[in-house]
């Protein structure tokens, strides 16, 4: 029995100059049409930085093998596009190829992406090394996954490690560590370059308030939730009293443009929304020890609630 096809990602890492975030993400808007036509391409993400914890743009592109992958990477299309963003960056960009899982898919609060140039002839010790460290930070405090990539001949020069940890604190108590710290200074003879980013994803920059300090961040369906509970009469009342009489009848607006004016507005007013309800919500994001099973229901269970009486009320207004 053949074994199930497996997708990669292709990493990108990059630092943009402030006064160049938007051009920049311009250019990457038109990049992504271009890498949309090449074999392969399953998808495209891109997140902004959310300083302090991440302060770099990340591109994340996948594609169904590691041939496609390679192929856009050292394809004509990919490097005439890279021309054009040498006035917007600093420095070099991170660039890496790793093999996507099931559990990647569970992606974590945050996560560190490690790249390591490995001096030529040590590659085996640089592995032997390799396996001391993920042995120690398997009883980090936090640690909820773990991926290692090796290097790449002619696509990707540097070994890669990835850890994904509950929150930041914890992360950041690993790394600081002093296990960790004497485990750098052993590998200090075998690498020529060492570089640790952060990356960010998902809701949690919404819910910073109702999250005590150094702890994880509520639950992923928990903070879903809570988005849709906003989200929903947001985009409802925008199309009804705006997005449809004003935008399109009168405006005469294209859908596409209206609907991604409409996207942008819902974003826009659900960044401030999230917040206050989390807020009211506290109770049931950050439920007592002993209670937490019983609060779980009950929270669940009134925003099912909330999710029925708005739907009754559009219903009736319509």
């Amino acid at each position: 029995m053949s074994a199930p096809a497996v997708s990669v990602s292709i990493v990108t890492q990059t630092t943009v100059r402030p006064e160049s975030a938007d051009a920049f993400a311009r250019w990457q808007g038109d990049t992504s049409a271009v890498v949309a036509t090449f074999p392969g391409f399953i998808e495209q993400r891109l997140m902004p930085p959310h300083p302090p914890l991440q302060v770099d743009w990340v591109i994340l592109q996948r594609f169904d093998s590691l041939d496609h992958a390679r192929r856009w990477l050292t394809s004509p299309e990919r490097q005439s596009r890279i021309e054009g963003t040498a006035t917007m960056l600093v420095g070099r960009d991170d660039v890496h190829i790793v093999t996507d899982d099931a559990s990647a898919a569970r992606t974590a609060p945050v996560s560190a992406v490690i790249s390591t140039r490995v001096k030529p002839g040590l590659e085996a010790a640089y592995l032997r090394w390799e396996q001391k460290v993920a042995a120690a930070q398997s009883k980090a405090r936090g640690l909820q996954g773990y991926r290692f990539e090796p290097a790449v001949p002619g696509v990707q020069e540097d070994f890669v490690a990835i850890l994904r940890f509950d929150c930041d604190a914890n992360l950041q108590a690993w790394l600081d560590s002093p296990e960790r710290q004497a485990l750098i200074e052993e590998a200090a003879p075998l690498t020529a370059e060492f570089h640790t980013r952060k990356v960010q994803s998902g809701f949690e920059q919404w819910f910073r308030d109702t999250t005590p300090a150094g702890a994880p961040p509520p639950p992923a369906w928990k903070m879903n939730m809570i988005v849709l509970l906003t989200l929903y009469p947001t985009v409802f009342l925008w199309g009804l009293l705006i997005g449809t009489p004003l935008l399109t009848q009168v405006l005469k607006l294209d859908f596409p443009v209206a609907l991604f004016v409409g996207n942008v507005v819902s974003v826009l007013i659900t960044s401030r929304l999230v917040p206050w309800a989390a807020n009211r919500m506290r109770w049931w994001l950050d439920p007592a020890e002993g209670q937490r099973r019983a609060i779980d229901i009950q929270g669940a269970a009134l925003l099912a609630a909330a999710y029925a009486g708005l739907i009754l009320v559009f219903w009736k207004a319509l």
